[in-house]
């Protein structure tokens, strides 16, 4: 058996009680309704330019309720499905449960995960192993259980499309954020993850797209859907509940974002959220 490492930072009592917040800050709302509702044809598309085909050992890493592990099962890849969060795997299996699916649901720490070295043919993750508070050490794992040769494939929010101008606009409403955690939409910048990656993979391409949302009918409406929705967004409000001035601001911020980054057509209120489809070979 290869070896299992385990990266420092996950030892450490801060560490710990990070990870534990995060857990619970995903488990807040229904996240399961955003990725059915808002993102659902971002797993396929993960999933088609990563090439994922039938027999490979595929690992989808914070994947959620299944956005892309469920699509890379149904072309009939081994797939395990890993997440920080019981609750959303738990989801998961249920969504699957009388389909014929068959995928292996485990939580595991994108920064220390389980699994033995070159272990998977392709490692894939949806916007999520962005949320992993330490870059370095999550690239290291994703690097470190694929096989030489085997594929890398990674969908992020960059940090000038709308979720990163979300996060942008929620931070000084949260708490601040601890030592030595890193923004999630840094990996929506490709030299930061080439950065990450450094000589471990050869990266095979990278393209800035846009998802386009149609689901909402104005900024408002957004935000009120998030506030429903979304742990991230659901906690910074939980944290700011005791301040009204501070919920109306938020209030008003989001709502405001939303409109900045919408248009009407053909009747509708439209979004585009872009993200960076990143494909990469293990040396």
């Amino acid at each position: 058996m290869a070896q299992q490492i385990t990266t420092d930072t996950t030892g450490t009592t801060a560490d710990r009680e990070l990870k534990a917040k995060h857990r619970t800050m995903w488990g807040l709302g229904a996240y399961d309704r955003v990725a059915d509702e808002i993102i659902p044809s971002l797993g396929p598309v993960l999933v088609e330019a990563a090439g994922i085909t039938a027999q490979q050992r595929v690992l989808d890493v914070a994947a959620g309720t299944g956005n892309a592990a469920v699509p890379a099962a149904r072309v009939g890849a081994d797939v395990v499905a890993s997440d920080l969060t019981p609750a959303l795997l738990e989801i998961g299996e249920r969504s699957v449960a009388g389909t014929g699916l068959h995928l292996d649901w485990q939580e595991a720490d994108a920064e220390a995960l389980p699994f033995d070295d070159g272990a998977f043919d392709a490692v894939i993750s949806c916007v999520g192993v962005m949320f992993a508070p330490h870059h370095q050490d999550a690239a290291d794992e994703l690097l470190r259980v694929t096989r030489p040769g085997g594929t890398i494939g990674l969908l992020s929010w960059t940090p000038e499309g709308f979720i990163g101008q979300m996060f942008a606009t929620m931070k000084p409403f949260a708490p601040p954020a601890p030592p030595g955690a890193q923004p999630p939409p840094l990996w929506g910048r490709e030299d930061h993850v080439r950065a990450l990656f450094a000589d471990g993979a050869e990266i095979r391409g990278a393209q800035r797209r846009t998802l386009v949302v149609d689901a909402f009918t104005g900024g408002a409406a957004f935000r009120d859907y998030f506030k429903q929705t979304y742990g991230p967004t659901i906690a910074i409000y939980r944290a700011i509940a005791a301040d009204p001035e501070k919920v109306v601001a938020l209030d008003t911020a989001l709502a405001g974002l939303g409109e900045q980054y919408g248009r009407e057509v053909g009747g509708s209120f439209v979004m585009e959220w872009e993200y960076l489809l990143l494909t990469a070979t293990r040396r």
